[in-house]
């Protein structure tokens, strides 16, 4: 349950999963299809969270009235992700504010070498009832203050940018 979120508590900030690109997911060429890439983000990042953070989203939407609901994509193709082919799906939080959350998605190949495709989601807190804006509750921006990863500055790099910098990252890692 949210409730039981420790904010003092240490969580990783950088979420990994490993995944299979399965064949009813993929194109004619046998890549992965586009508009399927996000429904491996964003499966990920659901197991991830209940796995490492304790909760899931809908109990966000019980205990609050309220959840995220996507605003905006941004999405970099960089290299194709072939059927059968095992990959790994990162994932964390790059941004918060008093409504909005931006998640950043990559996926690369198992040894973590090569960049796939990278993906940022803005999100607003919806309220359920009235569909409208509202402000993240207090446990949740302790929540958001205890997983963002600020390591790097949003406000100065476009997705173009951060796809050079992941990549650079990999090499090095």
């Amino acid at each position: 349950m949210f409730a039981d979120f420790n904010p003092n508590k240490s969580y990783p900030k950088l979420t990994e999963t490993k995944s299979v690109i399965r064949f009813q997911d993929c194109d004619p060429l046998r890549h992965l299809n586009n508009a399927k890439y996000f429904d491996y983000f964003f499966n990920a990042r659901e197991d991830q969270v209940s796995e490492l953070y304790g909760f899931t989203p809908g109990e966000i939407f019980e205990q609050f009235g309220a959840g995220w609901v996507v605003y905006q994509h941004q999405i970099a193709y960089i290299r194709p992700a072939g059927v059968g082919e095992w990959v790994k799906i990162m994932s964390r939080i790059i941004f918060y504010d008093h409504d909005t959350v931006i998640v950043e998605y990559f996926m690369t190949d198992t040894k973590r070498k090569q960049l796939k495709t990278l993906l940022w989601t803005t999100l607003k807190f919806i309220e359920v009832r009235t569909g409208k804006k509202t402000e993240h509750p207090a446990p949740v921006m302790s929540y958001l203050q205890a997983v963002t990863d600020t390591s790097f500055d949003r406000d100065s790099t476009d997705i173009k940018l951060r796809a050079r910098e992941i990549k650079k990252y990999l090499a090095e890692d």
